[in-house]
């Protein structure tokens, strides 16, 4: 969904998505605002993580070489 829009009906604002309306509200600039935020999380780019980010994350992963096992037997 890429056309949006915000539409008055008497004294409320309905965003509306591809002409199907999504979300009604009060405010006109809160409206602008929640279709600029949502049109910038559904940014693809922006939205999944590249896999050199992905090596720059830090992972929840046990080293191998660090703790014993304390039930291991040596």
């Amino acid at each position: 969904m890429k056309n949006y829009s915000i539409v008055r009906i008497g004294n409320e604002y309905v965003v509306q998505a591809d002409e199907k309306s999504v979300l009604k509200i009060a405010s006109r600039r809160r409206a602008a605002k929640l279709v600029s935020d949502a049109t910038e999380l559904m940014d693809p780019a922006k939205a999944t993580p590249t896999p050199s980010d992905v090596h720059d994350l830090p992972s929840t992963a046990r080293d191998p070489q660090g703790i014993a096992d304390p039930h291991e037997v040596p």
